[in-house]
């Protein structure tokens, strides 16, 4: 089915309504959709020439326009057989793991890694050829979902790669909640990045979706996102909610790097993270962990959050140093507890400092805290 026939469908089903800006973005992935299907398969060169790669698609808007739901109808449709979808977050560990690994193998580990042909042509010790041949071996369309980039590391490395990548035929197609010009704002040398963006631009149509109608934010006003007690109807309606924000998107799980550490998440897709209170709380992560989840995730939904006394102090103090990063990143937080915010820690140490918990956890149930849009 081709993603304009699975659009329509969508409408006549009224699992959607009518959006213009959803409408100008399958517009382009249906223009992109054909020329890929023109181009046929398979993307290898010909007598010597570079296969050529097609002009993508960068989607970018608010959270809740429905950039994920239009990238899974292109997915599914796009006519190629090598196709990649991944969190751009993800992808660049990938990169940086695959840059690691040419930096420090011998040869025998390089071409175990990257093969025969890439250890001769990669250029001595320069990863980047090699790790672009590596990508685009393994995928001719390439779709990211949330590109964002705030890491220097990241930023330093994506022109040149994304330059192999295109000169080796590889197509992209992402969704940002930031149009090409604000990525890396304000970042640290960001003038040796300013030619990447240039290039994204010239490489991808750039469509806004910036739609007032915020799907997953009338999902979220319409429940409440404090459910308390633990019991099997509010396990229900919390299980019901998040799938209503999944909106049939598989759960891939998430991987973060902090400080040289890998912290998995198995229940992510996109920007929604689920979790338990246990597994973020009742270990031994640290600030920089919470900062991480807030910034890669825009909605955590946290699940059997206990009532807290001094056996539970240091969780305590976790749980406001994880409220605090969320807070800070204007995320939203669904909560299944077992009591109310002001009955988590009534007293014992910390019970006065976990008072600004409390009013932070009151604040981001409103309204207000949910409509407000996060960069």
């Amino acid at each position: 089915m081709s993603l304009r026939t699975a659009y329509r469908d969508r409408l006549a089903a009224g699992d959607i309504l009518p959006d213009a800006a959803q409408s100008r973005a399958v517009e382009a992935l249906g223009r992109l959709e054909s020329d890929l299907d023109q181009a046929g398969e398979p993307g290898f060169s010909l007598f010597g020439r570079k296969p050529k790669g097609q002009k993508g698609v960068y989607l970018w808007g608010p959270v809740g326009r429905g950039k994920s739901m239009l990238m899974d109808l292109f997915f599914d449709s796009a006519p190629v057989t090598k196709k990649r979808r991944i969190h751009f977050h993800g992808f660049m560990a990938e990169v940086h793991a695959h840059v690691d690994a040419w930096r420090k193998g011998d040869a025998a580990a390089r071409r175990l890694r990257f093969g025969q042909a890439r250890t001769k042509q990669g250029g001595g010790d320069d990863p980047i050829v090699p790790t672009a041949e590596l990508i685009a071996d393994q995928a001719r369309l390439l779709c990211f979902d949330e590109l964002q980039v705030t890491d220097i590391a990241d930023a330093m490395i994506l022109g040149r790669l994304f330059e192999a990548l295109f000169e080796r035929g590889v197509t992209l197609v992402a969704t940002s909640n930031r149009p090409p010009d604000d990525l890396y704002k304000d970042g640290l040398n960001r003038q040796l990045f300013l030619p990447f963006i240039d290039m994204l631009k010239s490489r991808m149509d750039v469509v806004a979706i910036k739609g007032p109608k915020d799907f997953r934010l009338d999902r979220l006003k319409s429940a409440r996102v404090w459910l308390a007690p633990i019991d099997p109807d509010h396990e229900r309606t919390f299980d019901t909610l998040w799938a209503d924000m999944l909106d049939g998107q598989a759960e891939t799980g998430a991987t973060l790097e902090v400080l040289g550490r890998k912290l998995h998440l198995p229940r992510a897709s996109g920007g929604l993270l689920r979790a338990s209170f246990a597994s973020l709380c009742d270990h031994a992560l640290g600030p920089n962990d919470y900062l991480a989840i807030a910034q890669r995730f825009h909605t955590l939904f946290l699940e059997d959050v206990p009532r807290l006394d001094l056996t539970k102090r240091s969780a305590a103090r976790r749980f406001n140093t994880l409220i605090d990063a969320l807070y800070e990143a204007r995320a939203r937080l669904v909560t299944l507890a077992a009591v109310a915010p002001r009955d988590l820690y009534p007293e014992g140490e910390g019970a006065f400092e976990f008072e600004r918990t409390v009013s932070r956890l009151e604040e981001m149930q409103s309204a207000g805290w949910l409509e407000q849009e996060r960069d």
